[in-house]
């Protein structure tokens, strides 16, 4: 957690940050988000910003909103959430309203289509890298095979099958509680029985 500075500035700032240069919808944002909160501030851990990120997407509504919200409630409480919202969210819905009419005008303009073309890729970019760190992290803790299988699992549960994601994120967290029960227990009894002879 960040113990410099003003915080409510910091989450003012990172919001504000966030809000402003995401592009393409919340998911496209939580990269940014994850910059500011482990990298820039230290707020959390990359594995806390996993564990929040997985919880939130289990919960209804915008997912950057939601992180927005956690992060401001994780430091400065109910007021943190608030500013954290505020910060995140009130500078594109200003833009949004001054430059509607602009965006109308310009929307049949090469340039626009070609500037949007172009920060496509870097958002996909952006997206990749965060979902093989996860998977780095994914199949070191449980092993290639685990990993890869875990994969195969969801993938067929989000598109074959068509399960909500939400069900398939609270199906992984239940499984992820009872195997860390599950392998803390074991190791505790593999020490005791060390111990005893």
């Amino acid at each position: 957690m960040s113990k410099t500075g003003n915080t409510y500035l910091q989450l003012t700032i990172a919001m504000f940050r966030t809000g402003i240069l995401g592009y393409g919808g919340g998911p496209s944002v939580i990269p940014l988000i994850r910059h500011e909160a482990v990298t820039r501030y230290k707020w959390l851990s990359n594995d806390e910003f996993g564990e929040v990120l997985a919880l939130a997407n289990a919960l209804p509504g915008p997912i950057a909103t939601k992180m927005a919200a956690y992060l401001g409630y994780q430091q400065k409480k109910s007021m943190g959430a608030i500013v954290a919202i505020l910060a995140h969210i009130l500078p594109t819905c200003i833009a949004m309203i001054a430059l509607l009419s602009a965006v109308q005008y310009l929307s049949s303009s090469k340039i626009i289509a070609g500037m949007i073309a172009g920060v496509t890729p870097v958002i996909a970019v952006m997206l990749g890298t965060m979902a093989y760190e996860f998977g780095e992290k994914a199949v070191k803790g449980l092993g290639i095979y685990a990993g890869i299988g875990f994969f195969a699992v969801s993938f067929l549960l989000l598109e074959t099958i068509q399960i909500h994601p939400a069900i398939v994120i609270v199906l992984f967290l239940v499984y992820g509680a009872v195997h860390f029960k599950v392998v803390a227990k074991m190791k505790k009894e593999r020490r005791e029985k060390e111990g005893a002879e």
